[in-house]
């Protein structure tokens, strides 16, 4: 291929992969102002989320739900377009989970060992594992829309990806509706919920994202 061949395929490139990536943040902006919706006209906030904010327990879960919501989101942007590494995005996944397990460590050591069990049960962890799947859903419809824009090289791990930047979506926004401040509560309940969006986006993703 000659020099010339070459710098005009990738400027007809580059617009396409620009307007995947525009696609997939609208897709994300979409899915999270859906989602935050959903919650504000059924459940709603918490009522003391005001005053319990600045504790250290409800910052650091909604702040972790966050961080793992955009760790997951930046890998999704970078799915679908051949030719980028996709190692240090899904590494940084990792960062999240460490955090969790440090709390969780700091939880084991402050609270008596009597006290543990019920932290872990709550009082919502079905209804975690329920509404955290219902608030992903349309963000999880509008990544997976948007993806279909793109080239995944493997259609179920893209529609997995899609799933843990939903789940972990909803997970944020049900954070600030959730009572269980615990971290044994969060690093048990909230991975699952985030773990059954993934699954339903690996199927998902494995029909909506073949070419």
């Amino acid at each position: 291929m000659k020099t010339d061949e070459l710098i005009r395929l990738l400027s007809e490139d580059a617009p396409v992969r620009m307007r995947y990536r525009r696609v997939l943040a609208a897709a994300i902006v979409f899915g999270a102002v859906a989602a935050i919706s959903l919650l504000l006209s059924t459940y709603g906030l918490r009522p003391d989320l005001a005053d319990q904010i600045d504790t250290l327990r409800v910052a650091f879960k909604i702040g972790a739900s966050l961080l793992a919501a955009v760790l997951a989101c930046r890998l999704v942007l970078l799915i679908g377009r051949p030719g980028l590494s996709l190692r240090g995005a899904a590494l940084s996944l990792l960062v999240p989970l460490g955090l969790l397990v440090v709390a969780v460590a700091a939880e084991l050591v402050v609270l008596p060992q009597a006290d543990w069990m019920p932290k872990l049960l709550g009082r919502n962890a079905t209804f975690c594992l329920v509404l955290v799947p219902t608030l992903s859903f349309l963000p999880l419809v509008a990544l997976l829309w948007a993806m279909r824009s793109g080239a995944p090289d493997n259609p179920g791990l893209a529609g997995a990806a899609a799933g843990i930047a939903a789940g972990a979506i909803g997970a944020t926004v049900y954070a600030l509706h959730c009572p269980d401040d615990s971290p044994l509560f969060v690093a048990t309940w909230y991975p699952l919920a985030i773990a059954i969006v993934t699954i339903a986006g690996y199927g998902a993703g494995r029909r909506a994202l073949r070419w």
